[in-house]
């Protein structure tokens, strides 16, 4: 389990705001996401921190599970890079967000680069479902150079992607 950031911390989600002006105050239901790309950083943040409720209510209930079981997860969740957004705005009804989640288990880094798609019910934004684009651990090539493929699987060029 990685632990919710304090207050005053840089929030987890990315964003590069602290964790009391960005993702708590959703988790808090003191505000709701107004895009795709917001609910995401606070689904990640969320689930980072083991927020079954949240990630619960969030969820389409089409495709919701009834519960979400945390007891074998072992993952340290590290950060979220968001990859892409399609649509997902205040005006938008659905929404496709391309993220890449990084996270430390056995001591070693992985990634797990996903494509969520998004729908807003009733003026709020709720996760649908996703596609796992690619997942594994960071670093595994040999060839570290800027002109090599990136190690998250995007198909990228590191200096493209990971090395930004």
């Amino acid at each position: 389990m990685t632990p919710l950031n304090t207050e005053n911390s840089t929030c987890l989600c990315g964003s590069g705001s602290s964790y009391a002006d960005c993702c708590q105050p959703f988790h808090d239901g003191r505000q709701i996401p107004k895009t795709a790309a917001a609910l995401m950083r606070s689904r990640f943040t969320a689930y980072a921190g083991q927020n079954a409720a949240y990630l619960l209510d969030t969820w389409a209930t089409e495709t919701r599970p009834p519960d979400i079981d945390f007891s074998k997860e072992s993952a340290n969740w590290q950060s979220l890079t968001i990859v892409d957004t399609k649509k997902g705005g205040e005006l938008d009804a659905k929404g496709i967000v391309e993220f890449k989640a990084f996270y430390r288990q056995d001591d070693n880094d992985h990634f797990m680069h996903e494509i969520s798609r998004f729908v807003k019910i009733a003026g709020r934004w709720h996760y649908l479902d996703g596609k796992i684009k690619a997942a594994g651990r960071v670093g595994i090539t040999t060839d570290t150079g800027r002109n090599a493929p990136c190690a998250c699987g995007s198909g990228k060029k590191f200096k493209r992607c990971c090395g930004r």
